[in-house]
């Protein structure tokens, strides 16, 4: 499994914090604000936090049957024949995986940013893509 270290901190640390400061402005501000005012100001901050996850949450699985690809708000199943190549050029924020029905997926599994694991986490997949992908010996 390849998942991106630093953005799942920053995005966590980020929402816990948001959270964290949308209960205290609600406690604080509860003499001037209704109820339903601070519930909505609480809310908001749970919203943010639940899109800060849903970008925290990507990754990309390998399996015997092939790869799952779990982006911020799609999760794909891919059989290893459907995927032809994966690559990254620099300056890319994550790898592009070609597919047999000629069009491409982004894998935010594995972040640009981190610059050397993200260059590990590439090679180990294309590695594990060309050792799937290469059809059986028939002798």
């Amino acid at each position: 499994m390849w998942r991106p270290h630093t953005t799942r901190i920053v995005a966590y640390a980020t929402a816990g914090v948001i959270v964290l400061g949308m209960v205290v402005l609600a406690v604080v501000l509860a003499p001037r604000f209704q109820l339903f005012d601070r519930a909505m100001i609480v809310l908001s901050g749970l919203f943010i936090a639940w899109i800060l996850h849903m970008l925290a949450r990507c990754r990309v699985v390998a399996a015997d049957t092939g790869l799952t690809v779990v982006n911020a708000f799609r999760t794909r199943r891919l059989a290893w024949a459907e995927v032809l190549d994966a690559g990254m050029t620099v300056g890319e924020p994550w790898p592009t995986l070609d597919l047999a029905d000629g069009t491409s997926l982004g894998a935010m599994g594995i972040q640009g940013s981190e610059r050397a694991r993200a260059a590990r986490q590439l090679a180990e997949l294309q590695a594990l893509l060309k050792q799937r992908s290469e059809a059986p010996d028939p002798s």
